[in-house]
Order: C-alpha cells, then sequence, then structure tokens
C-alpha cells in the first residue's frame, strides 16, 4: 500500500494547476461510484487529480490507482479496495480502469461488498458497461469527458472567465452575448489557433510538438485500446490504420461503403463495425440522415473527423475551410446535442433547428421558408436576425 501511496504524492507534486475543467464543478464526486469516460488526451487524469488535491491534499483518506503500467501488489482490485478500507481510507481513484482484467466484476464487488468506500474510475471512451460480465449500469453514474471547448481555450489563453450558453440562449440572445463577450476578447483572433491545436489540453506542454503528441494519441488508441476493448485481432490494425487515413483524405462526404471496403480488402459488414469503433474512439464523427431510424447496420450520410485537430494531422496545413467549419459546428453540437444531416441546409439540431453553415457573405438561399431555421457564419464578431457567429457554438459546455 505504502508503494502505492508513494506514486500518489508523486503524481500531486507534479499536478498542473493552472486551468481546472468545467466539468470539475459539475461531477457529483460525493457518489458512491462514478466513472468518468473520454478520449486519450482530454485530461482526466488531470481532472481527479485535481480533485484531490482540493480536497485530500494531505493523509491517507484518497488514493489514486492507475492501471497504465502498474504493477499491483495486491492480488487484486477488490483486495486493494478492501486493505484501503481497512486502513481508513474513504475514497478510490481508479485509473485506466479498462486495462485492468475483469473490471466489471471487481467494480461491482466493491460497489456492493464496501457501500462506504466512494470510487471514481476512469476508462477509455470505448468503454461499456452493459459490457463485460457484469453490468454497472445500475451502480455507476457514468459522464462523459470532451476536449475543450473554445470557451475553455478563451479561458486559458486569456485568463478570463466566460459563461456557458444553452443552444436555446444563443438563438435568442446572440446578438447581446456577442456584444458581452466581444467587450472582454476577440474571440476571432483566437478562432484558427482553437482550430489547428486546442481541443487537447495537452497544446500546453508544447504547441510545437502538438500534431505529433496527437498522432501518437491516435496510434494508442488504434494499438492498445481498440483491440483490448472491441476485441480486435491484432493483425487488423493495419486495415484500421489505412482505413482511417483514406477516410481522413475523403471527408466530409457521404461514404461509399462498398468502395471503402475493397480499398482494404474486408466486407461491408467489417467496414461499418469499424466505423462504430472510430466514432466510439472519438477519431470520427457519424452523422446520419434527418428522419431515419438508425440500426446498427446503417449507413451513414456523412463522416467527420472527430474535431478540426485531426484534420491537421492528416493533412498538413492544407486546410479547407468549408471541412473546417463544419467540423467544428458538429464537434461542439455533438457534445450535447442531437445532430442529423438535413434535407434542406447543412444540419438539424434536435429535429427542430435547422442550420447553414458558411463564411460571413453566406445568404439564406438554401434555407429559404423552413422555420427555425439559421446560418453559422465563419469570419463575423456578431450576428444579426438568424445570422450567428459560429465561433459562438464553442460556448454551449
Amino acid at each position: 500500500m505504502e508503494q502505492l501511496f508513494a506514486k500518489h504524492r508523486q503524481l500531486l507534486a507534479n499536478l498542473e494547476t493552472r486551468f481546472k475543467r468545467s466539468v470539475y464543478d459539475y461531477l457529483p464526486w460525493n457518489q458512491q461510484m462514478i466513472g468518468i469516460t473520454g478520449s486519450r488526451g482530454v485530461g482526466k487524469t488531470t481532472l481527479i487529480l485535481q480533485y484531490i488535491s482540493e480536497h485530500y491534499s494531505t493523509g491517507k483518506k484518497a488514493l489514486y490507482i492507475s492501471f497504465d503500467g502498474i504493477s499491483m501488489p495486491y492480488e487484486n482490485l477488490s483486495s486493494l479496495a478492501e486493505a484501503f478500507s481497512r486502513q481508513g481510507g474513504e475514497h478510490l481513484f481508479i485509473d485506466e480502469i479498462h486495462k485492468y482484467p475483469n473490471w466489471s466484476q471487481e467494480l461491482k464487488y466493491i460497489y456492493d461488498m464496501l457501500p462506504d468506500l466512494k470510487v471514481v474510475f476512469t476508462g477509455s471512451s470505448i468503454l461499456d458497461i452493459h459490457g463485460g460480465q457484469a453490468d454497472l449500469s445500475r451502480r455507476a453514474l457514468m459522464f462523459t469527458m470532451s476536449g475543450l471547448s473554445f470557451r475553455e481555450f478563451l479561458q486559458i489563453e486569456s485568463a478570463q472567465s466566460f459563461d456557458v450558453y444553452s443552444l436555446a440562449d444563443i438563438l435568442q440572445n446572440h446578438e447581446q452575448i456577442a456584444m458581452d463577450i466581444n467587450q472582454k476578447i476577440k474571440p476571432l483572433a483566437f478562432f484558427d489557433a482553437y482550430l489547428q491545436y486546442g481541443y487537447y489540453p495537452f497544446y500546453l506542454q508544447s504547441i510545437d510538438f502538438y500534431s505529433h503528441r496527437l498522432s501518437s494519441t491516435i496510434n494508442q488508441i488504434i494499438e492498445v485500446d481498440m483491440p483490448l476493448l472491441n476485441k480486435i485481432d491484432y493483425q487488423y490494425i493495419h486495415k484500421i490504420k489505412r482505413f482511417i487515413n483514406i477516410l481522413a483524405h475523403e471527408l466530409p462526404q457521404k461514404p461509399n461503403i462498398t468502395s471503402l471496403a475493397g480499398a482494404i480488402e474486408v466486407s461491408w459488414q467489417s467496414i461499418i463495425k469499424y466505423l462504430h469503433y472510430l466514432e466510439k474512439a472519438r477519431i470520427i464523427q457519424i452523422i446520419y440522415p434527418a428522419g431515419k431510424n438508425v440500426s446498427a447496420l446503417a449507413k451513414p450520410e456523412k463522416i467527420f473527423l472527430h474535431h478540426p485537430n485531426l484534420f491537421y494531422v492528416f493533412n498538413d496545413k492544407n486546410s479547407n475551410k468549408g471541412n473546417l467549419r463544419e467540423m467544428f459546428f458538429v464537434n461542439q453540437l455533438a457534445a450535447k446535442y442531437k445532430v442529423e444531416v438535413a434535407k434542406k441546409g447543412d444540419f438539424i439540431i434536435d429535429e427542430t433547428y435547422t442550420f447553414e453553415i458558411g463564411g460571413g457573405g453566406k445568404n439564406y438561399d438554401q434555407i429559404a421558408g423552413l422555420s427555425q431555421s439559421y446560418i453559422a457564419a465563419d469570419d463575423i464578431e456578431y450576428g444579426f436576425r438568424n445570422k450567428i457567429p459560429l465561433w459562438m457554438f464553442g460556448f454551449l459546455y
């Protein structure tokens, strides 16, 4: 146990404290068991270490462990939890739970047999709490952690605080919101930087090596997380990598599933499975046509890379402004709302609001006559009526 506490104290001593994610204040930390999932690099580890530092800076009532390379000094996780509880431990924080065999069974046992011990665990966005040999859905409260919103990026860069707005707030009050924000900062001055390197908090360590770090993160997701959690035979990993490269250079458009299957020599059913794996891993974002029931084998209407930052990993600096605009809009909206491809216009949100995405000169021709229709326009500081600055949709979380 002392070996684990030594590692725990070492991590707290080197903790990043310049910025705290907004989700920190919304999590019910005192529930018996909560789980936080998200893609690699979004800041899950930093988040829980910040909570420990703030609430358990000294003493041994809290313990952080990670299964990312840990040497377990106990027979299993439940034995560790029992020993920690016997020694007066109150709050156990478990990082990278998906790397531990039988993790769902172990967490179920801890929840049922140690009701006074609070547990926070993190895992890959691919993690399925309904899967495995024990269903945790009735025990653990689950939360998904996204990368930095544009609002959070601005807070880091300016050391100022900005409010979160709901979509309804933005649609109704965007003119006043734009005035309030532009009095504090000029968002457009930071927007291109955010699209290139602002989604993953590790940009704070080095902007110059950000793309390299992100590329390595993608490789770890494909080579480690996906085979571990989706039971993919490692011999198919090179096909998935090739598949991603093909997608990245063709997106966004309606994918030709048969053509993709032929390109990497797999069945179309395998292509559909790979698409779902990559979406859960937060590498791509799949959008389906509005008004259609989506089945497990449904073909997507559009596929985007999960965030514009990923575009720069695969496409160097040859950016397509139109693609980046749509990618940003989908990424920020999909974190909280249902996004579908509209019959008229580009997207429909929550089956209600239709959006056309474009530059500052974009007109209403493609959405003329549609009720509750809007333009999300790039390169403008202020909107007017139903034309709203694109950057403002980065203030939804």
